[in-house]
């Protein structure tokens, strides 16, 4: 079985994140990157539209349908909804290939947050297995995300990764193929966008939707001072007359907005940097600190942090898609996996 098994099955990698997922297939590369959403006849409980076609129907849909994202603060939120999502995305990955055979299943790499309790592991795992796995590897998304930002993750020197993503900001020291001290925070990309949603809402009375406030942190948000500050017109709903008005907003606003959620993950690094042992403070003086995740994107986040801190801070070259790449490089190498993997065996019985 183990030759067909090696012939036929896929190695899927995901990275199942509250904003994004994505998903990895061994041998071939990142071949699907859609929104953590789906849409819901609520009158008969089945699901319309999973991904991009869901994220579309946020804000815009009639009472009788609900688009939701399952998965908050890089947790499963909704159990069903979110073995839906996975059955979905796996079908899709699966469906089309020469090399698919119906008998063998896929061998699942699922990266997770490195804070979530035995129960929230056990929903993951559960719902991968119900979703059509027959193995599943847990491992956790700092470690996947240095592997996928490039950092020597094996060796016996001391790497920190800070990953900013939609619902968790996630930041280890790691050393010899293990997380030697971490810290996982719930704020991240949707907790900025939240403080768009509320500072907007009690400076001008106006009520915008979450894909507004996305769009507003993307064009002209920042963590730190800009060289050249920005404005931006928005539209949304005035909460006094109820009817639609615009407004024009500026960089230096959006920035005050963020600075409690932004404060937050400088505080979880600075934390983590007191925690850290020594020798491995040393390390991370000499190299600094590797970004990922989309949130690792912002404006002068990298020179806020660094002047923060006191030192050099790089983000990743393909900060988004690290984790997935790094649950890439674990199936490509099953020791790096034996030595990486957080949790090693659940499978289908």
């Amino acid at each position: 079985m183990g030759f067909w098994s090696n012939l036929f099955s896929l190695d899927i990698g995901i990275d199942l994140g509250t904003a994004t997922t994505l998903v990895y297939v061994k041998g071939e590369g990142i071949v699907l990157c859609e929104p953590s959403v789906v849409a819901i006849d609520t009158r008969n409980h089945t699901i319309l539209a999973v991904g991009s076609e869901a994220k579309r129907m946020l804000g815009r849909t009639p009472g009788s349908i609900t688009a939701i994202r399952p998965m908050r603060d890089g947790v499963i939120a909704d159990f069903q909804v979110t073995q839906d999502m996975l059955k979905y995305f796996i079908r899709k990955v699966r469906s089309g290939r020469k090399t698919f055979c119906p008998v063998v299943l896929p061998r699942v790499v699922v990266a997770v947050p490195s804070g979530i309790t035995e129960v929230e592991r056990r929903a993951v795992e559960e719902a991968s297995l119900q979703a059509g796995a027959h193995h599943v590897y847990l491992t956790e998304e700092p470690m996947s995300a240095a592997i996928g930002a490039g950092l020597p993750v094996t060796e016996p020197a001391g790497s920190m990764i800070l990953d900013i993503g939609g619902g968790t900001t996630e930041v280890a020291v790691i050393s010899l193929g293990g997380i030697v001290v971490s810290k996982s925070v719930r704020v991240a990309g949707d907790a900025m966008d939240s403080a768009i949603i509320q500072s907007i809402k009690s400076k001008y009375r106006l009520m915008i939707g979450e894909r507004t406030a996305e769009e507003i942190k993307i064009r002209i948000g920042s963590a730190d001072v800009l060289p050249e500050e920005k404005k931006l017109t928005i539209k949304g709903r005035d909460l006094v007359a109820g009817l639609p008005r615009t407004i024009e907003i500026s960089s230096e606003e959006v920035r005050e907005a963020l600075r409690e959620p932004i404060a937050a993950i400088v505080d979880a690094v600075k934390s983590m940097l007191e925690r850290t042992p020594p020798e491995l403070a040393s390390d991370i003086f000499d190299v600094g600190i590797t970004m990922a995740g989309g949130g690792s994107q912002l404006r002068g986040m990298d020179t806020l942090l660094s002047s923060e801190t006191g030192l050099p801070v790089r983000v990743a070259e393909n900060p988004e898609t690290a984790i997935v790449l790094g649950t890439g490089k674990q199936l490509e190498s099953i020791d790096l996996m034996h030595q990486t993997s957080s949790r090693y065996g659940a499978f289908r019985r």
